[in-house]
């Protein structure tokens, strides 16, 4: 029985690419089943991750099934990426987000990122902010689940307030 394929976000600051990278390589076997959105140089590492992982994408070559890795690249974080993804959350065309950010170090586009959180805690977007929190994302019953949706508040009263 195929699962209903979700559209997964990975994000990583620079200092925590390499840990993205290990966790990808790790969850290849789940990651490639699923479409990915990615920011700058992470999506280029996840792709070639997975890549690197081919020869077991493989489902049935008796079949001739073979996995197409669905990686969609966004720009780099501060040139837009965070934006371009927060928009997608807004617009419900993503299931997830896997963010490995760097707690421990500013970034130039700070806003961005608090921006881009701020609308997948707004929308309710599964998110995941380190390894453990993203192995949890990934392992729930609920990730498996095609019928689970997650339940977004209305702001229906809010889009249609009056201003004075």
């Amino acid at each position: 029985m195929d699962k209903k394929t979700k559209v997964l976000a990975l994000v990583a600051h620079d200092n925590m690419k390499r840990d993205l990278a290990e966790w990808v390589d790790w969850n290849s076997m789940k990651l490639c089943r699923h479409h990915l959105v990615c920011t700058g140089t992470t999506g280029k590492m996840v792709e070639k991750t997975l890549r690197d992982h081919k020869e077991e994408h493989e489902i049935g070559e008796e079949h001739g099934e073979v996995l197409d890795l669905k990686i969609t690249l966004l720009k780099s974080g501060p040139l837009g990426g965070d934006q371009q993804l927060g928009s997608l959350i807004a617009d419900g065309k993503i299931n997830a987000l896997i963010f490995f950010w760097d707690p421990m170090s500013a970034q130039p586009h700070d806003v961005d990122v608090k921006a881009l959180l701020r609308l997948a805690t707004l929308y309710n977007i599964p998110t995941a902010i380190n390894r453990s929190s993203a192995d949890f994302l990934i392992s729930s019953p609920l990730f498996e689940d095609d019928d689970y949706e997650p339940v977004v508040k209305d702001y229906k009263a809010y889009i249609e307030r009056v201003l004075k």
